[in-house]
């Protein structure tokens, strides 16, 4: 006579472990340890901020503040710069020009991302932009000052267009993403060869920074030689590569040094979930809400954006705090590396020395 299976689908005295959703059990017990769960529990947690962060930053592109040159008759500037500091929600920020060729310069120099030049008579006001610098915030921007005063026309005179090969500017973006990225992956793949924290730092930040040289050549190479989006600029180009790619590098080995493993996980965080979408690559920053605006030109991402940017389009100009910030974080990287290795040569036990290599 056949066995009548109990509740939990075995049949009477066979072992738990011997039915199939006793041997799922015991697997899922198996895999399931503290240790994987609290890796999961990461990944996830990294998903779901990439997640944030990108739509964030994305979701709702908002003109705030955005610097603006006015040209007017004495009698009416202050009035027209009032006006447009007034408007609701403080999409412009308005500062006096004296003439057209001061507002000319300061848009070409990145004081202002426009000029205003208000015209007599009611005629059409015009415009000045330099779209390579971000099309988007031309067209946010003229839209602001069509809502504003419907029936006051205004004329878009681009000083400094993309290149034809740039099609929207955005490959000073895409180069500094891409170098930003084989930096962390650099100093990702040296902690997996020579583990998270390496016996001979200097010589991986001699080999970080080959790598950095060599990148930073390539990435010339490509937008320069390749597909003339940023034709002209081949050598400032390179070493700003060079420095972008060794500012994630050194960064992303000091953070393996200091945290192991979990190393890797803050590179991603900085220089992927919060770095890219605060860079002012698809979106200006004048565009970002606040806390990817204020945070965009602080990280590497944002720094080396503006450099590339403002080095092909607009002759260097307004670049120094980027300079600072690239550097910062490339000297730091370094300093954190060396201080982390010593501390710790200073708290091992002595005993007799062993050669390593690597």
């Amino acid at each position: 006579m056949a066995e009548t299976p109990g509740p939990d689908g075995r049949s009477p005295g066979r072992s738990p472990a011997a039915t199939p959703l006793g041997r799922f059990r015991a697997e899922a017990r198996d895999a399931i340890t503290p240790r994987a769960a609290l890796v999961m529990l990461g990944v996830l947690i990294l998903e779901l901020a990439f997640v944030v962060s990108y739509i964030g930053a994305f979701h709702s592109p908002t003109p705030g503040r955005i610097p603006v040159a006015v040209v007017a008759p004495e009698a009416e500037r202050r009035a027209v710069i009032d006006r447009l500091n007034g408007i609701p929600g403080e999409p412009v920020s308005g500062r006096p020009a004296d003439s057209v060729a001061q507002a000319r310069t300061m848009v070409l120099e990145r004081e202002v991302d426009a000029a205003l030049l208000v015209a007599p008579d009611g005629r059409a006001d015009r415009l000045l932009v330099a779209s390579a610098g971000g099309p988007s915030g031309v067209q946010a921007l003229e839209r602001v000052l069509q809502e504003a005063d419907p029936s006051q026309p205004v004329r878009i005179t681009d000083l400094r267009p993309p290149n034809e090969a740039d099609g929207r500017g955005l490959a000073p973006f895409y180069l500094a993403v891409g170098l930003v990225v084989g930096g962390y992956l650099a100093s990702a793949a040296v902690s997996a060869t020579y583990g998270a924290r390496p016996a001979n730092p200097h010589r991986m930040l001699i080999r970080l920074g080959a790598l950095a040289v060599l990148s930073g050549l390539g990435g010339a190479i490509v937008v320069d030689l390749v597909f003339d989006a940023l034709p002209g600029h081949f050598a400032a180009l390179w070493w700003i590569g060079a420095l972008t790619t060794f500012a994630a590098a050194a960064s992303g080995m000091a953070f393996q040094v200091l945290l192991g493993p979990m190393g890797i996980a803050l590179s991603v965080l900085i220089f992927v979930v919060l770095g890219n979408p605060s860079a002012g690559g698809v979106y200006p920053s004048a565009l970002l809400p606040p806390f990817w605006r204020d945070l965009g030109p602080a990280l590497p991402n944002g720094a080396s954006v503006t450099l590339l940017r403002n080095y092909a389009y607009f002759g260097g100009h307004h670049t120094a705090t980027a300079w600072w910030v690239l550097s910062a974080w490339a000297a730091g990287g370094v300093l954190a590396s060396a201080l982390a290795a010593r501390f710790r040569r200073g708290h091992r036990s002595p005993g007799p020395a062993v050669a390593t290599k690597g």
